[in-house]
């Protein structure tokens, strides 16, 4: 692919690659006279304050672009193919892969199986390093190219074969060792089978991975998620209540050994395990700084902090008429978001919401998490349902960037097939609450009286919600512009709501629901 170079996709406006007359359909040839072979390279020789860049425009026609930057500037292209060359895709037959367990009749993409090093470092995705050769391993150290996400899973070479059906996987361990001499950030993920590599193997794992920190900067431990389609496959137990405290308590010790030591608790127990064995979750300082944040460890806590510190910002608030709100999520979750609702509704009077717990029925009961809820289950379970003005579903539920879920039910299909405006929470506590003081202030249920100064901003919502004190962001990623937060306070005086450039009454129903972001914080008051 080097020899033929890679195809410019788009050019992005004011950059470097625009400057210099770059176009797409280009291709880029040589960077400093080096091959690319992928977008490891690319980054890599691109961050220098002076490069030469070969090109082949769309005609043939070759020219070399000298080019002066700063050091971490990019040139500003996009390429058809994100990593610059082909996926690489998983050489392992895990005794508890979700992809063997889904049913057929899916689009095809479902059914990939990735195991490529360049998606660890650039998306976070986690690799059992058994495809990786001696060459890419060297690449990473050169490029420093870190945190890699490593499937440990064992530590023990004969076990890992088993359980990756690879005999290959644990040879492939020592992979570790050498990313370790060569100073390259990792985090680990132990997938958790029932009876296999629980109990003292799972002592082994903690103790041997412990070794490398600091450069191994945490390890998850997550338990196996098991489908009903498994007929033919290696037979796999479900934890019980039972087991997850034997679990947690493994870990738990390890952690308050590893903290003394090395000053990080290191092994993270994902939230499901303090679900299953009905404990709450650890308090914050536990979690590190959520480093395992993508990997369901400490989401719960995390967001319970956000909520709770936003709800208490909050005064005492009645609705001008009641007004019903809907909830839905999976079983994992549906405890913890049922005490949020109620919580607000003791906070705003005439508020109900309704908190709906959504079986998974096409992946099977034992599948409790939010983000593999399909739009056939959302439909067969609320269709009879009270859903009121607003149907609130969690932000994780989508295929990422896309309004369509795991069974290719649009969001537009499901809205449709419940009679029912919907919108997408952002991930965060805070955000949830804003979304709903959103919705009450769109439907006309909360107002702002006028003599009080109020700090905050209306604005039409499309997603978007409170990061901090000092920062607005597009939950969302939309190519809105930030609202401006610069207003003076006579802006809220209510007799100026409406005609101001901020709001627009006319637009109340655009489904857009109208965000109010901290307008009864310091002397808000509501009628």
């Amino acid at each position: 692919m080097s020899t033929k170079g890679h195809i410019i996709k788009n050019v992005k406006p004011g950059s470097i690659a625009e400057e210099m007359g770059l176009e797409a359909g280009d291709r880029i040839l040589k960077i400093n006279n080096n091959d690319i072979e992928d977008i490891f390279d690319y980054q890599y020789f691109v961050e220098n304050e002076y490069i030469e860049v070969l090109i082949s425009a769309k005609d043939g026609e070759e020219c070399l672009l000298e080019i002066e930057k700063d050091m971490d500037e990019d040139l500003g292209v996009e390429f058809e193919n994100g990593l610059m060359d082909d996926y690489k895709s998983c050489c392992n037959k895990c005794i508890f892969c979700f992809i063997d367990q889904m049913p057929k009749g899916m689009r095809e993409t479902l059914y990939f199986k990735d195991d490529d090093s360049r998606l660890s470092f650039l998306q976070g995705n986690y690799v059992t390093l058994t495809n990786m050769k001696e060459k890419d391993i060297d690449r990473i150290i050169k490029y420093n190219l870190g945190p890699i996400n490593v499937s440990v899973h064992t530590t023990n070479p004969e076990l890992r074969k088993k359980m990756l059906h690879n005999r290959f996987a644990g040879e492939a361990l020592k992979k570790i060792d050498t990313l370790y001499e060569g100073g390259v950030e990792m985090n680990g993920q132990i997938v958790l089978c029932k009876g296999i590599n629980d109990g003292d193997e799972l002592r082994r794992s903690i103790e041997d991975l412990s070794k490398y920190i600091p450069v191994m900067r945490s390890v998850s431990v997550v338990p196996s998620g098991l489908t009903k389609y498994r007929e033919g496959l290696y037979p796999l137990e479900l934890f019980k209540k039972e087991d997850a405290r034997e679990v947690i308590a493994i870990i738990e010790e390890y952690q308050k050994k590893i903290y003394k030591e090395h000053g990080i608790h290191f092994i993270q127990a994902s939230d499901e395990w303090y679900i299953m064995a009905e404990y709450d979750f650890p308090e914050e300082e536990r979690y590190d700084g959520y480093i395992q944040l993508e990997n369901g460890v400490g989401m719960m806590r995390l967001m319970r902090t956000e909520f709770d510190e936003r709800y208490n910002e909050l005064s005492e608030l009645k609705c001008k008429h009641d007004i019903i709100i809907s909830m839905a999520t999976g079983v994992l979750a549906y405890d913890e978001l049922s005490e949020y609702a109620r919580l607000l509704e003791e906070k705003i009077q005439g508020l109900k919401i309704n908190c709906y717990k959504i079986i998974n029925n096409f992946f099977g009961e034992n599948i409790t998490v939010s983000g593999l809820i399909t739009g056939t289950d959302l439909i067969d379970q609320l269709k009879s349902k009270e859903l009121g003005v607003r149907l609130i579903l969690p932000g994780n539920i989508l295929r990422s960037g896309e309004d369509v879920f795991l069974d290719d039910y649009t969001l537009d299909d499901v809205k449709k097939a419940l009679n029912e405006d919907i919108v997408i929470a952002p991930s965060s506590g805070d955000g949830l609450i804003d979304m709903i003081l959103g919705i009450l202030y769109n439907e006309g249920a909360l107002k702002v009286s006028g003599k009080d100064k109020v700090k905050g901003f209306f604005g039409k919502f499309k997603g978007k919600s409170r990061k901090n004190e000092d920062e607005f962001y597009d939950i969302n990623n939309s190519e809105d512009e930030f609202f401006d937060k610069n207003i003076s306070d006579d802006d809220f005086l209510e007799e100026n709501i409406g005609d101001d450039k901020y709001f627009d009454e006319n637009d109340r129903e655009d489904n857009g629901n109208f965000v109010y972001i901290d307008a009864y914080k310091n002397g808000g008051k509501n009628e």
